[in-house]
C-alpha cells in the first residue's frame, strides 16, 4: 500500500467522498496543506519527500490534524477578500469623481468588509487557536482508530517536536512552540479527569507530550 493510500484509509466515513489526498505538486511545498478544491470538496496536499522523514505515529497525528481543520471548518479559503477590496476602493473613486453619495457609501461597506475579513485571516492569534481546536480534534480521531489517549498525545506532541526542530523561520517555530505548550495543558487536564474517572495517577502524563 503506497502512502497517499494508507493516509486515505485514515480519513473519517464522513469525509471519505469529499477529502481527497494527494502528492504536492508545487515548487518547495509545505510539507501537508489544505486547499478547496471545489465546491464542497477538499484536498489535503502531501509533500511525500519530507513526509517520509517523519515517523509513522507523527505522520498520521498530523494527517489528523489537517481533517480536524476540515472538520472544524477551518479551512483555507481563495482570496476572493483582495478581489473585493479592489473592487470596493475603485468603487469608491469612482463615486467621488461622480458624487453619487447612495453608491460611495455601498463601495465603502464593500471595502470595510473585505477588510475586515483579511484581518481575520491574517490574524496570528485567531490561526493558532483554530490550529489549537484542530489538535484537539486530531486526538479524537486519533482515539477513534485505535489509539489510547496516552499515545495520542504522546505521538502529536512528538509531531510538534520534530517540527519545531526542522523549522528555521522563528516565528513558524514559536507558532509550534505554542501549539506544544497548549497540547501540554490539553494533557494535564485530561490526565486530571482520566484519574478521578479510574482513581489512580497512571494515564496521560505531560512528559508524553514531549515524545519522553
Amino acid at each position: 500500500m503506497s502512502e497517499l493510500q494508507r493516509l486515505k484509509s485514515l480519513l473519517p466515513p464522513e469525509n471519505e467522498s469529499w477529502v481527497f489526498v494527494e502528492a504536492a505538486a508545487a515548487i518547495d511545498p509545505p510539507l501537508i496543506t489544505l486547499e478547496e478544491i471545489g465546491r464542497d470538496e477538499v484536498e489535503i496536499q502531501i509533500d511525500l519527500d519530507e513526509w517520509d522523514n517523519f515517523a509513522i505515529d507523527h505522520r498520521n497525528l498530523l494527517f489528523w490534524h489537517e481533517v480536524g481543520k476540515i472538520q472544524n471548518d477551518a479551512i483555507p479559503r481563495d482570496g476572493w477578500e483582495m478581489a473585493a477590496l479592489a473592487i470596493g476602493l475603485g468603487g469608491a473613486i469612482g463615486e467621488l469623481w461622480v458624487q453619487d453619495g447612495l453608491l460611495l457609501l455601498l463601495a465603502l461597506g464593500l471595502s470595510s468588509f473585505a477588510g475586515y475579513r483579511l484581518y481575520l485571516k491574517n490574524n496570528s492569534e485567531k490561526k493558532l487557536q483554530d490550529a489549537i481546536f484542530a489538535d484537539e480534534r486530531a486526538i479524537d480521531l486519533a482515539c477513534r482508530f485505535g489509539y489510547s489517549i496516552p499515545n495520542a498525545y504522546k505521538s502529536l506532541g512528538g509531531a510538534l517536536k520534530e517540527l519545531i526542530e526542522k523549522t528555521r523561520k522563528k516565528k513558524k517555530r514559536s507558532f509550534f512552540e505554542d501549539r506544544l505548550e497548549a497540547l501540554r495543558k490539553s494533557a494535564e487536564k485530561a490526565r486530571s479527569e482520566l484519574s478521578q474517572q479510574e482513581g489512580s495517577e497512571k494515564s496521560v502524563s505531560s512528559e508524553n507530550v514531549y515524545g519522553q
